[in-house]
């Protein structure tokens, strides 16, 4: 029986989980509708009027709405049709024709007259019967539209109310208002001329939510002030239609649509009704109406820069008609509105554009000043954040980073820039930097807004500044995440959300958003240090190529004067070796010291020569990289060195050693110096001991020789490999001062580093360290260096 009862519970589950997949996809596909549906040709109109379409250049109906038949009711007058109403079988289209004679007479003259009807104009007032009619007509594509609507107000108050408008705005322009103070007189004046129970003006953020600036209520309206309304209930071809038809009036919710019909058997195509005031709505947009309690609505445009920036929208909670007249005064209003809007955010943003290039012309000056160097921007760490509005900066420059103000921990710091490289974009800013990069939700509170800039990616050049986290409470008119709802019913239908309470949201991750100025300067602040560097790059190579001319004729004349002295010195030696022999029993004793000190200067000459032609070779030689087992090396070197009675007494440790991809004939030069070096200078120690050993790392190999002589002070380090530098005179350790300069060309060939570790009487250390991943100069290319 449970097995029963369970198989018939997974069945009703199975069942449940397919018809709540149908009921989504049925809601997916209804959402998808909505925001392709063709609202621009819905087909009909709203029945507070009239409308035809007229053909050009006959002048022949092509359609008319429904209700346009009640026009030929019977009516008193000149303008009145037959007298009787119609009856079947009669022409309507002749009757229309009839009717409107005196009217589309007056469409052919404005057609003569008008250079453009994109847009709907005025033609005047006629009478059909005893009825008095506001006519307009527009062209849209090739027909002309033509709508009648009763002119209820004289024309005359229309133009009372626009004076009115304009020195309400006027006035608030000329004390310099605030835009909190502009959007009330607009509200107020709106509310005044149109008499709607409730006008709010709002604008809209850059997710498209619109944030209520203003209102103007009657009491026992629900106020809206400081509330959002979400950017779902405008989908995008609503606000395409606002962009391009800046007034909208809906009379009464509850309206019938009145379908356009054709006046012949063939018909004709869906008429474009982007223009018409009377163009019929969504029905779901009605249905949002009543769920507000609105019955009539208008809507006007705030474009800005030829962008939606906002609407002023007007409820009332009962059917509500504006005639044409006061319709122009409120589009009127939504225009000056716009251009005072404009005018004090392009004042604004030149304002504080004009403090950003104070402060770029500061920075790039600086920078210049200092030798060009992109790291330099931090040494000026207030300007620097200033320039940003931040609160921490980075500049990352060739790889190296410093950071200003707050920032999150270096490596963060370097993660991020990689993410602002894979950009590929010269400026980069997001005031939500969490959503669009994760790892950056660890240290929101210091960084959730970016603005970035790559001034060179080939140099690794980067400018980042951060603004920290701005936690704040939004309140929505209704809850935004609530748009559809389930019918009682066997399905899901889209409904607008049917509640307008308050809505509380916290939101965080967010900064301050970055402003236009900000971002244009940011790219100006960009090109400037971009210059900087192309010309420190050409400076450079300019100064590179130079010292590359200087140093191959320094090697031409090394190379030469080593040569060319290895021969008189080799006469020297001889002619002492063959006054020793041939004269040697007539000399004194001190002749025969005089030409031995002779033979050793000349010797040591000699062995200078040959060293400084090693050295000059090392830098013109190109690279053979093969395998070089850096174990076997050094166990031959120093097998040789304990045949040597003079190093026969030291104790040798050596660890395990890498094998490296080098040339063999430098690591031979690089080991027997380094060994050397520490037989040497131990020499002199009763327990001579040298130790060598290594060391990996994931970038490099790295290898050390140590001994237990007599070190150094790390005051003079940096003389060490340098050529003919000594820290110790001749009478304590001879040499010719050219080894360690031998081994740091060689090891920098490879594109690798020496480092020298000692203190006096201590000992010494000395290692190099050759990268796993080798550089081009390992590949064979000489390198020049004096």
């Amino acid at each position: 029986m449970s097995h029963t009862l369970n198989a018939k519970a997974d069945v009703e589950a199975n069942a449940g989980a397919r018809l709540n997949a149908s009921l989504d996809d049925q809601l997916a596909a209804q959402f998808e509708a909505c925001s392709t549906e063709p609202i621009h040709t819905p087909g009909a109109i709203q029945p507070h009027g009239f409308l035809f379409t007229i053909a050009e250049p006959s002048f022949e109906i092509l359609q008319y709405s429904a209700n346009a038949l009640d026009l030929l009711e019977p009516r008193t007058g000149h303008s009145s049709p037959a007298g009787s109403s119609p009856q079947p079988g009669d022409d309507p289209r002749a009757m229309l024709r009839d009717a409107l004679d005196q009217i589309i007479a007056a469409a052919r003259v404005e057609c003569e007259r008008a250079q453009d009807l994109a847009r709907p104009t005025l033609m005047g007032i006629f009478e059909l019967g005893d009825t008095r009619f506001d006519a307009m007509l527009h062209r849209s594509r090739d027909v002309l539209v033509l709508e009648l609507e009763r002119a209820e107000r004289s024309t005359g108050e229309g133009f009372a109310a626009m004076q009115s408008l304009v020195r309400a705005l006027g006035e608030g322009t000329h004390r310099s208002a605030p835009l909190s103070s502009l959007c009330e007189t607009a509200a107020r004046e709106m509310h005044r001329i149109t008499g709607f129970g409730r006008t709010l003006v709002y604008r809209f953020d850059a997710d498209g939510h619109g944030e209520v600036l203003a209102e103007c209520i009657d009491g026992e309206y629900e106020s809206y002030m400081g509330h959002r309304f979400p950017a779902s209930d405008i989908p995008s071809q609503a606000r395409d239609l606002y962009l391009r038809n800046p007034i909208r009036i809906i009379p009464d919710a509850n309206y019938t649509p009145a379908e356009l019909q054709p006046t012949s058997a063939r018909g004709v195509r869906a008429t474009d009704l982007t223009f018409a005031g009377l163009r019929s709505v969504s029905p779901v947009h009605l249905e949002y109406m009543r769920n507000m309690g609105t019955l009539a609505s208008m809507s006007v445009s705030i474009i800005v820069k030829d962008r939606l920036w906002g609407l002023i929208s007007c409820h009332h909670a009962g059917p509500r008609y504006l005639p044409y007249s006061l319709r122009l005064a409120a589009e009127h209003l939504g225009q000056i509105l716009a251009l005072q809007i404009e005018s004090r955010e392009s004042l604004r943003e030149a304002e504080h554009g004009l403090t950003l290039r104070r402060l770029l012309v500061s920075l790039v000056t600086s920078t210049a000043e200092s030798g060009g160097a992109v790291e330099s921007l931090a040494d000026a760490p207030e300007d620097l954040m200033r320039f940003g509005s931040a609160t921490g900066a980075a500049v990352i420059s060739e790889g190296r980073l410093r950071l200003v103000g707050d920032t999150p921990p270096p490596a963060q710091v370097t993660a991020l820039a990689e993410w602002v490289a894979l950009q590929a974009r010269d400026v980069v800013t997001t005031d939500r930097l969490g959503e669009v990069y994760p790892p950056a939700r660890a240290y929101a509170h210091q960084v959730s807004g970016l603005l970035a800039i790559s001034v060179s990616q080939l140099h690794r050049n980067f400018v980042l500044w951060f603004r920290p986290e701005v936690s704040r409470t939004v309140l929505w008119a209704g809850n935004p995440n609530k748009s559809a709802t389930r019918d009682e019913g066997d399905g899901m239908r889209l409904h607008p959300r049917r509640s307008f309470a308050t809505w509380r949201e916290d939101i965080g991750g967010r900064a301050e958003p970055w402003r236009a100025s900000e971002e244009a300067v940011a790219a100006e602040f960009r090109h400037a240090m971009l210059n900087i560097v192309l010309r420190r790059a050409e400076e450079v190579a300019s100064l590179a190529g130079e010292l590359g001319r200087i140093n191959k004729e320094l090697e031409a004349f090394s190379y030469s004067v080593s040569h060319d002295l290895r021969a008189p010195l080799r006469h020297i030696t001889g002619y002492a070796d063959l006054v020793r022999d041939y004269d040697g029993a007539k000399l004194s004793e001190r002749g025969v010291r005089f030409l031995q000190n002779i033979k050793d200067s000349a010797k040591f000459a000699g062995t200078l020569v040959d060293d400084l032609l090693a050295f000059s070779q090392m830098g013109r030689t190109t690279l053979r990289p093969t395998r070089v087992a850096m174990s076997e090396l050094v166990q031959s070197i120093v097998r040789d060195r304990r045949m040597d009675p003079a190093s026969a007494s030291i104790e040798w440790e050596i660890g395990p050693l890498p094998e490296l991809i080098a040339d063999p004939v430098f690591m031979q030069v690089v080991m027997q110096n380094l060994i050397d070096n520490a037989v040497k200078y131990s020499s002199t120690r009763e327990h001579p001991r040298v130790e060598i050993s290594s060391e990996d790392t994931d970038e490099a190999h790295l290898v050390r020789v140590s001994d237990n002589g007599v070190g150094f002070d790390m005051r003079y380090v940096n003389k060490l490999f340098g050529v003919f530098q000594r820290l110790h005179g001749m009478e304590e350790f001879s040499g010719t001062g050219i080894g360690l300069a031998s081994v740091r060309r060689a090891i920098e060939r490879h594109g690798g580093t020496v480092h020298a570790q000692g203190e006096l009487d201590r000992g010494a250390t000395f290692s190099f360290a050759l990268p796993k991943a080798a550089r081009a100069t390992a590949a064979g290319t000489p390198h020049n260096e004096a």
